[in-house]
């Protein structure tokens, strides 16, 4: 008979990946369960394939990753979840920054069939999914953050854009508000798509008409937040708050603002999302949407780490994580 890994990890009662790392000597196995799965190998008489090795031997121990702007935090976090998790398991990451265009992360794929790295993760990759699904089904191992995909072959991390937007949303209109603006980031992301979803849900739930003039998009920086923010009050429709895209772009917000004169949250009530270390120092503090980065990051890359050892996905390898809400006083009317 022809054994595998996973008859070996239903014997142990673990998952393959776990027998993988058995197999490899990894420090993050704990004692009691290396022992159950040396266990099952030696009950089943379970041997490596040999091919197998040889291919593992001719590895680079290299993932590259691909995010459309490194100056943006969010993405620096979800680096930092893959680097430490890739050098926990041997592996050097490359970094390379496609400055938001598919083309350049399409030139940046080559890299894997050019053997320069091992795996490919795309963060909120532009990139046709076509092109993704034909690298995968040549056999090159590919994850995405931020998006799902429907191949089997690829594995996908992401936040659920839209429930975390409806509940920000719903949140400004508990507390009064109406005439919510939105600024979005780059108009063709799925976060900024995904994240206006949420948007109009919310107000469609509370029976708020949706007004394409309170929606504006920036390119999820300082200055983007900043002149979205300004085109939104040149237009004169009131707003009394604004859900932005991201913390960075909020803060080009806040910059406008104290420019305009406008109090915030008096005036003007603001929440971004991210999380950034900043937020809960600003004046006053920003009402803002935890995203698990790091932990995104680390997931991925121990997917894929665990596809090139073993050469098998477990059954789930499509994961949505939930994301949460922290109210600050950005948005909270004062009484």
């Amino acid at each position: 008979m022809d054994m595998k890994i996973v008859d070996v990890a239903k014997r142990a009662g673990v998952s393959p990946a776990t027998v993988s790392r058995v197999l490899n000597d990894s420090s993050l196995v704990k004692e009691r369960t290396k022992a159950k799965v040396l266990a099952a190998i030696k009950e089943m008489d379970y041997h490596p394939n040999s091919a197998a090795k040889h291919l593992r031997s001719q590895r680079t121990m290299m993932l590259g990753v691909i995010v459309p702007d490194i100056n943006v935090s969010y993405f620096a976090e979800i680096i930092k979840g893959i680097e430490n998790m890739a050098y926990a398991r041997k592996y050097k990451v490359i970094i390379c920054d496609s400055d938001n265009k598919a083309e350049k992360e399409q030139e940046y794929l080559a890299l894997l069939p050019n053997r320069a790295v091992d795996a490919m993760i795309l963060v909120t990759p532009l990139i046709d999914n076509a092109i993704l699904y034909e690298y995968a089904d040549k056999g090159h191992t590919i994850g995405i953050i931020g998006k799902t995909v429907t191949h089997e072959r690829i594995p996908s991390c992401k936040t659920d854009n839209v429930k975390f937007s409806y509940q920000v949303v719903d949140h400004l209109i508990e507390q009064g508000h109406e005439q919510i603006a939105y600024i979005g980031g780059y108009p063709d992301s799925v976060e900024t798509y995904e994240r206006l979803e949420g948007y109009m849900k919310a107000l469609k739930e509370h029976h708020i008409p949706f007004r394409p003039g309170l929606i504006d998009n920036g390119d999820f920086e300082e200055e983007g937040g900043y002149a979205a923010l300004l085109r939104l009050l040149d237009a004169k429709t009131p707003i009394t708050a604004v859900y932005v895209a991201n913390d960075e772009m909020a803060l080009g917000v806040y910059k406008a603002c104290r420019e305009k004169g406008i109090r915030i949250p008096e005036d003007l009530a603001v929440v971004g999302v991210d999380n950034n270390r900043i937020t809960k120092y600003l004046l006053p503090p920003l009402s803002t949407v935890e995203q698990p980065k790091y932990t995104m990051g680390a997931i991925m890359a121990e997917k894929l780490i665990d596809r090139l050892t073993d050469n098998e996905f477990e059954d789930k390898h499509h994961f949505v994580i939930d994301s949460e809400v922290i109210i600050r006083e950005s948005s909270v009317r004062k009484a």
